[in-house]
């Protein structure tokens, strides 16, 4: 999920939120502040509800990077490397670069979220009692129990055995653990997720057409990110079970051409585009280090009258929305951050920061040809003139 601003990091995690975000946020704010508050606790001002409501909507999103992060730091301390988080429409996303290699690893990962959250709802709970107690009532404790009930509500949900809920991870790393066998357990969380989704989608229709629109139309969005996002990771466990020993250098373009970010646009295109059959161009420091990406679709953006007063920079995709990685990085953990601004494409980088390749669809399309020619091939192992193909390297895109 591509972040739109970044907050900073905590425990050394980068966090951030994509623009959905605001949306939940006004529709969140805007149901309690009209609807709900009013309703149970009548005879306050209008601005009394708004507050009351803005304050449970930020305890609410920060009970969902309660969530975010506890998968995160158990990921981090089981030799899972963890990307960032992001805060979205439907909820968060903890992104990691690897995947988990036990069992054990897998489910811990998993139900620490909804553990969190079930601890995050007694925490609120017991605050409303105490209040309760000591003789305060109205919208404190309303606020205080909404984000109780909100809260373990989430924990529930998360815990349905359906890939991408938590509960799906679970269920992987149980069937993993009975099978030993990872990809067929991923397979069944996620036709599981599949099959969960349509139900949501069925429920979301006939809701909409009992007249409770919006509600149902949720469910409905709802339930076809579950469908799109459990076909992708079944697909993404296919692809592991098959390719999974493959690593971004061997897929990578190693070499790019790169440029200037303060070259202008017109004598980029005479020097470079015109003369060098490729797509893409990472833009670096005098040091190699990644300031951007130009590409020709964004180059062809600009209109020609205003090419000498533009500069690479001023139309390259920035550093913190590029999908970056490590020439020893599983190309299966790479393939869930190829979107965003870079066209499908990331950029190959060193230990020290330094652009040292670049990897296109096409460069993975090729390289699975090639894997898949090989699978046919009846003479198996290292013979004669066929050494050569084990040593080829892809051509620059």
């Amino acid at each position: 999920m591509r972040e739109s601003i970044r907050l900073g990091r905590i425990a050394g995690i980068p966090v951030g939120l994509n623009l959905s975000v605001f949306v939940i946020v006004v529709i969140l704010v805007a149901g309690l502040a009209a609807r709900r508050f009013p309703a149970v606790y009548p005879g306050r001002s209008a601005a009394t509800y708004l507050t009351a409501a803005v304050v449970a909507a930020v305890l609410f999103f920060a009970s969902l990077l309660a969530h975010e992060l506890a998968h995160a730091i158990v990921a981090r301390r089981n030799d899972i490397e963890v990307d960032r988080i992001t805060l979205w429409l439907f909820g968060g996303v903890a992104e990691f670069r690897s995947e988990p290699r036990t069992p054990g690893v897998d489910f811990r990962t998993a139900v620490v979220g909804p553990l969190t959250s079930l601890a995050v709802a007694v925490l609120f709970g017991a605050a409303a009692l105490l209040l309760q107690l000591g003789d305060v009532t109205g919208l404190p404790v309303g606020v205080l129990g909404y984000l109780s009930g909100v809260n373990a509500m989430l924990a529930v949900f998360n815990l349905i055995p359906a890939a991408p809920l938590d509960g799906g991870r679970v269920l992987r790393a149980a069937l993993w653990r009975w099978r030993h066998d990872r990809t067929k357990a991923a397979i069944v969380a996620a036709r599981a997720g599949r099959v969960f989704g349509f139900v949501l989608i069925t429920l979301g229709v006939i809701q909409v057409l009992t007249t409770r629109g919006l509600d149902g139309i949720w469910l409905v969005l709802l339930g076809m990110f579950v469908v799109n996002a459990a076909a992708a990771e079944e697909q993404q466990s296919r692809l592991m079970a098959d390719e999974f020993d493959l690593r971004v250098r061997d897929v990578m373009a190693p070499n790019p051409v790169v440029a200037e970010a303060s070259q202008p646009l017109d004598r980029f295109i005479d020097d470079t585009v015109l003369r060098r059959p490729f797509s893409t161009y990472p833009l670096t420091d005098a040091d190699g280090r990644l300031l951007g990406l130009a590409t020709l679709n964004r180059i062809r953006a600009v209109p020609p009258r205003n090419w000498s007063a533009t500069s690479l920079g001023d139309i390259a995709c920035p550093p913190g929305e590029l999908p970056t990685a490590r020439p020893d990085e599983p190309l299966v953990s790479l393939l869930g951050r190829l979107d965003g601004c870079a066209d499908g494409r990331a950029v190959v980088v060193d230990d020290e920061g330094r652009v040292i390749g670049l990897v296109t669809p096409a460069d993975i399309n090729r390289a699975l040809m090639r894997r898949g020619l090989a699978a046919l091939d009846p003479y198996q192992g290292h013979r004669g003139a066929d050494m050569a193909r084990w040593i080829w390297q892809p051509a620059q895109p």
